[in-house]
């Protein structure tokens, strides 16, 4: 839970100033399309996935390796001078975390509310679509989703928005079944 917290904090801490610099220059948008793409990414690339997460590899390894992936990609400007000086510093690790934090500050300025979905699989743009308007039917504000993937929960959702969540998992279900069958038994 400490690590948790201590990254959450450097996400933070990042994303407030890439936010503020991009909010400076009027690059909002453009910043979050591009750290949209460099999720994709992330989502479609074990290997980068691997490369952002390990600690095996050096600042200058991790540095020039996502060097590459971003001119590959098209990203350039301040989201990519920000996901190279988090490589120099050590902090890719905490990447991800501070392209969700970037995407709850954009959601705030637009007076959206931000929600979190993890999916069993990624969501097709009908689903996004479907939920988003579910979401604002409930919460009377348009909502910014952040969608992930996990595929331990077999199937069904995740939502969280703020300190609510919602999780109607097949995962989640089969615990609950098994904790049931162990209390009958």
């Amino acid at each position: 839970m400490a690590e948790a917290t201590i990254v959450s904090g450097v996400a933070e801490r990042y994303a407030t100033a890439l936010f503020e610099l991009a909010d400076e220059t009027g690059s909002l948008d453009p910043v979050a399309a591009d750290l949209s793409r460099f999720s994709a990414l992330l989502v479609e690339s074990a290997d980068l996935a691997r490369l952002v997460k390990s600690p095996v590899f050096s600042a200058e390894d991790q540095t020039r390796a996502v060097g590459a992936v971003l001119a590959g990609a098209g990203i350039s400007g301040l989201a990519a001078n920000f996901i190279r000086l988090a490589a120099q510093n050590r902090r890719l690790f905490a990447v991800p975390d501070m392209i969700v934090a970037y995407g709850r500050l954009l959601a705030r300025r637009r007076g959206e509310v931000s929600a979190e979905v993890t999916s069993a699989e990624p969501l097709s743009a009908a689903h996004v679509a479907t939920l988003k308007e579910t979401l604002r039917a409930q919460l009377g504000k348009d909502v910014a989703l952040v969608t992930k993937v996990d595929a331990t929960l077999i199937g069904g959702l995740i939502v969280k928005v703020g300190s609510r969540m919602i999780d109607t998992s097949l995962k989640t279900k089969l615990n609950s079944l098994k904790i049931a069958m162990k209390e009958v038994g």
